[in-house]
């Protein structure tokens, strides 16, 4: 496969909604392995395959102290959520260098298709928690910042798309 890049907002291809895998093939598990590379590579905690210009419902998550417990979750779906809110301070590696708090369910159950394509579950509480409501936002086509307030959001829009000119220059 290609070498994968990260999307930076507010590239409009991030509002992409993706759709179902519908069969867990090599390909699909090639792209999970370069995934996680590029996600422990660019020193994040979770990645969604609409990040990389992939529009299916793909996510590789690593929460652990160690970096050594990846998890891939494909077709994900949330299929009970805590009443009980928390703000926890997100950053993105689409919007890298930017963080800010956002409210999320504090616990969430978790059902998807793993990396061998057999279906498993599991509950999230803390930053797991937080991560996969964050991924799953972005196969819906929602980058973090839009819960944000319209000020906050469009000084990030113009500090990325100075960034990127300014990259662009170099």
């Amino acid at each position: 496969m290609a070498k994968l890049s990260i999307l930076r907002y507010p590239d409009p291809r991030l509002h992409t909604v993706a759709k179902p895998v519908t069969v867990v093939d090599d390909r699909i598990r090639t792209l999970a392995d370069d995934m996680l590379e590029l996600m422990y590579q660019a020193d994040g905690v979770g990645l969604a395959a609409t990040q990389v210009d992939v529009h299916e419902r793909l996510i590789v998550i690593d929460t652990s102290e160690g970096r050594d417990d990846p998890r891939v979750l494909i077709n994900p779906e949330l299929i009970a959520r805590s009443e009980e809110m928390t703000f926890a301070d997100e950053g993105c590696l689409s919007v890298p260098a930017i963080y800010d708090k956002v409210q999320r369910h504090a616990q969430v159950t978790v059902r998807a298709l793993g990396r061998d394509g057999l279906p498993y579950q599991f509950d999230a509480e803390g930053l797991l928690s937080v991560c996969v409501q964050h991924e799953m936002d972005h196969l819906m086509g929602k980058v973090f910042v839009e819960y944000l307030s319209s000020l906050k959001r469009d000084r990030i829009k113009t500090k990325m798309l100075k960034k990127t000119r300014d990259e662009q220059k170099s």
